[in-house]
């Protein structure tokens, strides 16, 4: 067996202290405190698109422009998971958590109080670089709390956070808009990751005096697996074609299945839900079958796209559909990270980050491919279809990790030096 396949995180990472020698492993309290923190960041990158009218009308510009802060998120996050990994390999994982959730709350300080769009696009931009460090770190760091045996659980739980975003916080945030105005919700955020702060700060655990330290040299080497490679490709191939699709969803379910229009928002809050319940159920199956897992879910989630796509005048059918997309479209997200964490070696931090960013590409090359899709002869069918042929292809790197894992467990494997 190589060393690439035992060698998860920067050190071998020792069983969890509430771990038994048999039964499930109960998960660290940090790592429930992680999946706060990736609730509130992936509720400000979503949050916005809820209330676009509100802000363009108080800032007196167009829709398209408000949209603009939406964009120069995702550019921040693509960019900014990477560098920022580099950029802050030496300093300890705690502190670069805490860093990264102190220039979170200045940014929304600095939205919630500005009524210039290029000082609103610049923090933005400034609060994407720092959720994509906060992404990558705590990613490695929910996965040597956990343990080995539960890395995939745990950062299941860690993107669940995220997935609840879409069913909580985004709904919240343009309730409290609607309420107090659209800063009052970018001072809520702050004034919540500023709680999470001071949690983050007492139950991370420090680096410790034998910590593993790299080098640039380190963290690129890391980056020549073929394993790695394979996990963030699947990274962009299964959330571009989910969110091809979900992109367009409102047009798909009012004038493709005919879904009153006042219905909307409860079968979005399904898909949210099912999307909650899938990813914590694919990271508590991913430990112990990530085959099974990263295979089952894409092939899945194909059939659904299709059945979407092709699903005319029926809104019973299409609403059952969409909360199954949900359940099964996004759930191997935690399996994938983890996968790129362990099969990028000493380099986990940035196999993290190269995910975070994966997800983003495929997300932005997903909608923008969607959004042809729909201006083409298919109409309101093309992105579900679009979508469709996106996922299959997650098919074929999924596949490759599986046969990789099997011929690393035979025996012949085994009696190698």
């Amino acid at each position: 067996m190589s060393t690439e396949t035992i060698q998860t995180v920067h050190a071998p990472v020792p069983p969890a202290p509430e771990a038994a020698s048999t039964g499930r492993t109960r998960l660290p309290s940090v790592v429930y405190v992680l999946a706060a923190g990736t609730f509130l960041m992936l509720t400000t990158e979503f949050v916005v698109a809820g209330i676009l009218p509100e802000m363009a009308a108080d800032l007196q510009i167009s829709l398209p422009q408000a949209g603009s802060l939406i964009t120069v998120f995702a550019i921040g996050m693509i960019v900014g998971a990477p560098t920022m990994a580099l950029l802050t390999m030496r300093m300890s994982k705690r502190f670069t958590l805490v860093l990264a959730m102190l220039v979170f709350v200045v940014g929304h300080v600095v939205v919630a109080l500005s009524s210039s769009l290029p000082v609103l696009l610049t923090a933005r931009f400034v609060t994407a670089l720092a959720t994509g460090a906060f992404w990558a770190v705590a990613a490695v760091v929910a996965t040597r709390a956990a343990g080995a045996s539960a890395g995939a659980r745990a950062l299941g739980i860690v993107t669940a956070g995220g997935a609840l975003a879409t069913v909580v916080g985004v709904p919240v945030g343009a309730f409290i808009a609607q309420g107090v105005g659209w800063r009052g919700t970018f001072w809520v955020l702050a004034i919540a990751a500023a709680f999470a702060t001071v949690l983050i700060a007492r139950l991370v655990p420090a680096d410790g005096a034998g910590a593993p330290t790299t080098s640039l040299r380190t963290e690129l080497a890391g980056l020549r697996s073929t394993r790695l490679w394979l996990a963030l490709l699947a990274c962009v191939t299964t959330t571009g074609g989910v969110l091809a699709a979900y992109s367009f969803v409102a047009p798909i379910l009012t004038d493709q299945a005919g879904v009153p229009a006042a219905l909307v928002p409860l079968v979005l809050t399904g898909f949210g839900v099912g999307s909650f319940i899938g990813t914590i159920l694919g990271g508590r199956f991913g430990d112990a079958h990530p085959g099974l897992v990263t295979i089952v879910t894409p092939a899945v989630t194909t059939v659904l796209l299709a059945a979407i796509s092709m699903t005319t005048g029926a809104p019973v059918a299409m609403t059952v559909l969409i909360v199954l997309l949900g359940l099964f479209g996004l759930s191997a997200n935690g399996v994938l990270i983890n996968l790129a964490v362990r099969h990028a070696g000493n380099a986990a931090t940035l196999g993290s980050a190269l995910a975070v960013s994966a997800f983003n590409v495929g997300t932005a090359a997903g909608s923008a491919v969607a959004g042809l899709a729909l201006t083409s002869s298919l109409g309101v069918h093309g992105p579900a279809a679009v979508g469709a042929v996106i996922v299959a292809l997650t098919l074929i790197p999924v596949v490759a990790l599986a046969v990789l894992r099997r011929r690393e467990s035979s025996p012949a494997a085994a009696t190698r030096p």
